[in-house]
């Protein structure tokens, strides 16, 4: 009963973390800011009214409606999408019809998953792509951005909370391996982040071992990913102390991450710092399994102290 109260706390908190985290991401992107002036809906209904001009268009779920002017971009990730004005760029859907009406102009490319309805009379001045072949998230500027960073958000909380869930010795065992080995963690994380594609690709040079390369390469994603979920619930620890929930402490590390992650040079060297962190102190933690308890946790109770000794009778 106390896990599942826990996990219900920490998944409420996750998710008022998520809308307060992306709140300066949605107001860098917002009809009323100085600089730009794209529109940006996570759920509902975009729509550019005729005579309309924005800059970027992107909704991750919901139809989109465009009769005015995009100077950007058209992105919709989940829902069908209705061209009637002018899109200066690419129209880009993932999951939905698009339909592009007579008298409307594609400057860019028509890039879908399924088959786009064009009515005659309409005009695409790009290619007609799909999904599959064609797709850069750095080509949608300000809206690509933001959507790689609420996706690696999305994901790097559902994998810290879900290691915690399974794993929960790994509460005590992440904390004890920094703050006991900080140099060491630093130094394995290191060695850990740059030698493994040197070693992937060394593999690769191997005929025999071409296949353990490969997969070595495929998976370095989410290895540096378990880093950093790692760093984040390491930091997390360093603000929550024990015996405050573990799911806390992640979300606390977490959140500051992520913030950052929300600068753009910042962001990388955080993300670098962090997983190379997390890393070393996953290596340290296997590597010390057993380490003195955590402060703050349960400790072993003191033995009792020897009785005295029972003179003896006198004869």
């Amino acid at each position: 009963m106390r896990m599942k109260r826990g996990v219900s706390v920490a998944l409420g908190l996750a998710v008022g973390a998520i809308v307060f985290l992306a709140t300066p991401a949605w107001a860098q992107g917002t009809a009323t800011s100085a600089e730009t002036n794209d529109q940006i809906v996570l759920s509902g209904h975009l729509l550019v009214a005729k005579g309309e001009v924005v800059d970027t268009a992107l909704i991750f779920h919901g139809p989109a409606s465009i009769a005015g002017t995009v100077t950007g971009s058209v992105v919709v990730f989940d829902g069908d999408a209705e061209v009637s004005g002018t899109v200066r760029g690419d129209v880009v859907v993932f999951n939905g019809v698009v339909t592009v009406r007579s008298g409307a102009v594609v400057d860019g490319n028509l890039v879908t998953r399924q088959r786009a309805i064009v009515e005659p009379g309409a005009t695409i001045r790009g290619e007609r792509q799909t999904v599959n072949a064609r797709f850069n998230v750095h080509d949608l500027g300000l809206a690509g951005r933001i959507a790689w960073w609420v996706g690696f958000s999305v994901s790097t909380l559902i994998l810290g909370l879900g290691l915690l869930l399974l794993a929960p010795a790994l509460d005590g065992a992440l904390s004890r391996a920094f703050r006991q080995r900080t140099g060491a963690s630093f130094g394995f994380g290191a060695a850990a982040f740059f030698l493994f594609p040197v070693v992937a690709v060394a593999l690769l040079a191997i005929v025999i071992a071409i296949p353990l390369g490969l997969f070595l390469l495929l998976g370095l994603a989410l290895v540096y990913t378990c880093g950093y979920v790692a760093a984040a619930h390491v930091l997390g620890r360093l603000l929550v102390k024990p015996p405050a929930s573990r799911f806390l402490a992640f979300l606390a590390g977490w959140g500051i991450l992520r913030v950052a992650g929300l600068v753009p040079i910042l962001g990388g060297l955080v993300w670098t710092v962090a997983t190379i962190v997390g890393l070393g102190a996953l290596w340290v933690a296997a590597r010390r399994p057993g380490a003195e308890p955590d402060a703050g946790g349960p400790q072993a109770p003191p033995a009792p102290p020897n009785p005295a000794p029972t003179p003896a009778p006198a004869s």
